[in-house]
């Protein structure tokens, strides 16, 4: 019988939730599956499960300005994906310019926008050097892991 996830586990899903504007969070590790939704004000935590974890629907719509395309290839080499579930930002603070903008040339380690999880910020640095081709978020936009951020080529 799977073990029952701690009420801390669950408290600091439950925040996360509220800070990223999310309103569902799911991890699963071994034989054991976390599920915690808002519906309204109410969180609810559900356990084992034995079926896998469903892909994350894709957007309604899709974002639209000089720098944000229409749909993101979740295979392409170039692909920058988010290493966990946050907000994104593409700029240092409010007010600021963005890290990088499509066309720009970057460096590999270079910061290219930052990934906001449980309040600690963790900037993203690109993982080889190239050129930023797409960007397929918005600034302070939550995000999910593995989910397409950007592009490099």
């Amino acid at each position: 019988m799977a073990k029952l996830p701690s009420n801390k586990t669950i408290k600091d899903l439950a925040e996360l939730l509220g800070e990223t504007g999310l309103t569902e969070i799911e991890i699963e590790t071994g034989d054991m599956r976390i599920k915690v939704a808002r519906q309204g004000t109410a969180v609810s935590a559900v356990v084992p499960a034995a079926a896998p974890m469903a892909a994350p629907a894709a957007p309604e719509a899709a974002l639209t300005s000089d720098n944000v395309s229409d749909t993101p290839p979740a295979d392409h080499p170039g692909g920058i994906k988010s290493p966990m579930v946050g907000t994104a930002y593409l700029a240092p603070e409010p007010g600021a310019s963005n890290f990088v903008k499509v066309g720009d040339s970057v460096n590999e380690g270079q910061t290219i926008l930052i990934v906001e999880a449980m309040k600690t910020m963790n900037p993203i640095g690109a993982p080889k050097s190239g050129k930023v081709t797409q960007i397929f978020i918005s600034n302070e936009q939550p995000v999910e892991f593995d989910e397409v951020l950007m592009i490099i080529e």
